[in-house]
């Protein structure tokens, strides 16, 4: 392959269109509707290439950031891993990590711009202990793999997965390429994020659609990320929630852990067995779809009750999904609630994970 040829030059062979000034990945390659249905019935690629990295080495990395995340690291072993909140010392979210577990060091990646955060909140605590915390995004680029034919298609590139439990990881290579597999599942199908020095996008890229995997813009991939019910930082998710809110509770905190920065708030709250508002999934019954901050009132009009934090077109009915942060009392499955971003409130049907 020609050096000359980018990553970017290769998704606009395949269509891509991009949002104006915008480096993000690309919003579609023709039809949303399309790369919708490969995703969620074939196998598809999204591209994750602007997502941050961190890599912690050092002999006292696990102890070090065990101090500042919510799940507890200690049990992980080489090839595992997890999600987790580094949060504030009031239990407030301050990125929201996934961390892999190798022999010499700590695989860290969250969203796309949450690297200044998390470098700095580690780096204010960092004063003696053995451990280099080692910025990455520039270095190393990302993938993300969904669909229930992902596991056939990553065999035939010579890459087996189908033993991989959720955040299990491994090294593997595609023609000679190094790369880092990761089980995410971040839609509703299996996911796998495939990590490789971003000098070999392009080639990656090329590889992967040979082996008949089929690009998938960011449209498709968030209508079934909201589906899922999984938040995305920096969209769902910002400092002013407290890491319960985010209803990632039993895959991203452990209450069983010794203390870490923001461990009080979150085991008082624990206590008391609720927080006042949660994140939940709402379909819609008509469009069009709402904008971020959406107000959501309870089913007899009134105070709003909530707000809108990410939404999108499910290319399943052509009906808007959102996910939302809803009072307590109105976060069960199946509530009907109002959505005011037209003349007319539109009805919702409260839904989580399934």
């Amino acid at each position: 392959m020609s050096l000359a040829i980018t990553l970017a030059d290769l998704q606009k062979q395949s269509g891509a269109v991009f949002a104006e000034d915008s480096v993000a990945a690309p919003l579609h390659y023709g039809n949303p509707h399309g790369e919708y249905a490969i995703a969620d019935a074939e196998a598809g690629v999204v591209d994750f290439s602007q997502r941050c990295h961190f890599e912690l080495t050092g002999n006292d990395r696990v102890k070090f950031l065990q101090n500042f995340c919510t799940n507890d690291l200690l049990p992980l072993q080489p090839g595992q891993g997890c999600e987790a909140f580094l949060t504030s010392l009031k239990g407030k979210v301050l990125a929201h990590l996934f961390v892999f577990v190798d022999e010499n060091r700590l695989a860290i990646e969250a969203a796309a711009g949450t690297a200044d955060v998390i470098a700095a909140h580690l780096d204010k605590y960092l004063i003696a202990e053995d451990v280099e915390i080692l910025p990455r995004s520039d270095e190393w680029g990302e993938f993300f793999l969904t669909g229930p034919d992902c596991v056939h298609r990553l065999s035939g590139l010579g890459i087996a997965v189908e033993d991989l439990l959720p955040y299990g990881h491994r090294a593997g290579d595609i023609d000679g390429i190094p790369l880092n597999i990761r089980r995410v599942n971040w839609t509703s199908q299996p996911g796998f994020s495939l990590v490789m020095a971003r000098s070999e996008l392009a080639a990656i890229w090329s590889r992967l659609i040979d082996g008949g995997i089929r690009p998938v813009g960011s449209q498709a991939f968030h209508a079934l990320r909201i589906e899922a019910c999984m938040p995305w930082d920096r969209v769902d998710i910002t400092d002013d929630n407290l890491a319960q809110e985010v209803a990632r509770t039993d895959r991203a905190i452990s209450f069983s852990k010794g203390c870490y920065l923001g461990q009080e708030p979150i085991a008082r709250i624990d206590a008391l067995g609720h927080v006042n508002r949660e994140l939940r999934g709402l379909r819609l019954s008509a469009g069009p779809i709402p904008p971020t901050g959406t107000p959501i009132l309870g089913k007899e009009g009134g105070n709003p009750i909530g707000e809108i934090t990410s939404a999108a077109l499910s290319y399943r009915n052509d009906l808007p999904v959102a996910l939302a942060y809803l009072r307590r009392n109105h976060v069960q499955p199946g509530v009907t609630v109002l959505v005011e971003h037209s003349d007319e409130p539109t009805p919702a049907t409260v839904f989580w994970q399934e």
